[in-house]
C-alpha cells in the first residue's frame, strides 16, 4: 500500500507540474513581449501607433503606423474564416456521419497530411496555382488579399476537420437512436442534434483555426503583396502583422526594433481577444 501510494502521489505531482509548464510558459511570453514593446508604445504613443497609417522606419522622420497591418491582418483572416469554417464544418460533418468506409480510408489520412505539411510549401503551391489564377480574373499582380485568404482558408482546413470530426464521434449514440425513434431522417438527426450537441468541440477548431490564420508568417508572406497600406478592395496587396515583424526585424535596430516588438504586443493582445470572445460565445451558449 505504501508503494501504491508513493507512486500515485509521485505521478499527481508529474502531472500538476506538467500542467503547470503552459501557465509559466504563457506567463513568461507575455513579460518579454510587453517588456520590450510597451515602452516604446507609451513612448511614442498609444494611439499614434496603433492608428497611425504610415510605416517609414526609414525615413529621416521616421512614423510607426501599424494601422494598415491590423487591417491587412483583420481582413485576411475574416477571408480565411468564410472560406475555412463552413468548407471545414461541412467536411467534417460528412466524414464522421456520411462517409463511406472505403472512402474514409484514404479521406483521413489525406487530412492529416495536409496539417503536416510547412507553410511555406502551401506558400509555394499558392505563388505557383492561386496566384496566375487570381491574376488572371482580377488583373494586376495576382498578389492580394483574396490569394491570401483563399491561401489560409485551405491551411486552416486540417485542424477545423480533425477536432470538429473528433467532437461529432464524441457525441453519445443515443442522442442519434433517439432522434431517428422519433421519425426524424438520417440527415435531420445530424444536423439538428448531433452537431449542436457537438458545438463546443466545433467552436474549440475554430478557435485553432482564427489563431493559425491571424498567426501564419511564410506562407502569406509571399502571396499578399506586402503593401504597408489601407485597402480600399480586395484585390489589393497587403502587409500583416506577422510578416512586418519578419520581413524587417533581420535589419531592425534602436526604434525600429522597439516598433516590431510593439507589433508582436498588438498581435498577442488581437489572439487575447478572439480567444477571450469565442470562449465567451462557447460558456454562454450563444
Amino acid at each position: 500500500m505504501k508503494k501504491k501510494y508513493f507512486w500515485e502521489s509521485f505521478m499527481k505531482w508529474v502531472f500538476f507540474i506538467s500542467a503547470s509548464m503552459s501557465i509559466v510558459s504563457i506567463v513568461i511570453i507575455f513579460y518579454f513581449i510587453f517588456e520590450g514593446g510597451l515602452p516604446f508604445m507609451l513612448r511614442y504613443g498609444i494611439a499614434d501607433f496603433i492608428f497611425g497609417t504610415k510605416w517609414t522606419p526609414s525615413n529621416s522622420n521616421p512614423q510607426f503606423g501599424i494601422l494598415p497591418m491590423i487591417v491587412g491582418s483583420l481582413v485576411i483572416t475574416v477571408g480565411a474564416v468564410l472560406i475555412g469554417v463552413p468548407t471545414g464544418v461541412f467536411t467534417s460533418v460528412f466524414m464522421a456521419k456520411f462517409c463511406p468506409p472505403k472512402l474514409y480510408r484514404f479521406l483521413k489520412p489525406a487530412v492529416n497530411m495536409m496539417a503536416a505539411i510547412p507553410s511555406i510549401v502551401y506558400g509555394f503551391f499558392a505563388l505557383r496555382l492561386i496566384v496566375p489564377m487570381m491574376r488572371g480574373i482580377v488583373g494586376g499582380t495576382g498578389m492580394n488579399i483574396l490569394t491570401a485568404s483563399i491561401l489560409l482558408g485551405i491551411m486552416v482546413l486540417p485542424t477545423i476537420i480533425g477536432l470538429s470530426e473528433s467532437s461529432l464521434r464524441a457525441v453519445p449514440k443515443s442522442y442519434y437512436e433517439g432522434s431517428i425513434a422519433l421519425g426524424a431522417t438520417h440527415e435531420r438527426s445530424v444536423m439538428r442534434v448531433m452537431v449542436p450537441a457537438a458545438k463546443s468541440g466545433i467552436i474549440s477548431a475554430v478557435i485553432l483555426g482564427v489563431g493559425r490564420a491571424i498567426g501564419e508568417t511564410m506562407a502569406v508572406i509571399l502571396v499578399a503583396g506586402n503593401q504597408p497600406r489601407i485597402p480600399s478592395s480586395l484585390t489589393q496587396g497587403v502587409r500583416t502583422m506577422t510578416t512586418n515583424i519578419v520581413l524587417e526585424m533581420a535589419y531592425a535596430a534602436g526604434e525600429h526594433r522597439e516598433a516590431l516588438i510593439a507589433t508582436a504586443v498588438v498581435l498577442f493582445i488581437f489572439i487575447l481577444i478572439i480567444n477571450g470572445a469565442f470562449t465567451y460565445i462557447k460558456r454562454k451558449g450563444i
